[in-house]
């Protein structure tokens, strides 16, 4: 049985400019939906809403706000717990919404893992 050459049975050529096609397709549109997350706020609040916390999407804070009922200078620590509390979850947030935005893109492929 002799073998031919080429690597791809019935003319590989043809299947990887279809693959290449399809990758930078891909490419472009994570890097569409990278854009779009970057543009993206999320907001998370922690002790019933007294601590409100804004993060972008390319995870920065944007913005705190603070109900002054819970600015008591004897308990300064619970005011930075909640600062904390806030924060964590609005990072959490954003990391999960970047994670299904990807996930959109890619058909829920993790990390390293190709479609081809």
């Amino acid at each position: 049985m002799a073998r031919r050459g080429g690597g791809f049975p019935g003319g590989g050529g043809m299947n990887m400019n279809n693959l290449m096609k399809q990758a930078q397709k891909m490419q472009k549109k994570m890097e569409e939906a990278s854009k779009e997350l970057e543009d993206s706020e999320v907001t998370a609040t922690a002790g019933g809403g007294a601590v409100e916390v804004t993060v972008s999407g390319k995870k920065e804070v944007t913005k705190i706000k603070i109900d002054e009922e819970v600015v008591d200078p004897d308990d300064v620590e619970m005011l930075e717990d909640l600062v904390m509390a806030a924060v964590n979850e609005a990072l959490r947030m954003m990391e999960e919404k970047s994670q299904a935005s990807m996930a959109k893109v890619t058909g829920g492929m993790g990390p390293g893992m190709s479609p081809f």
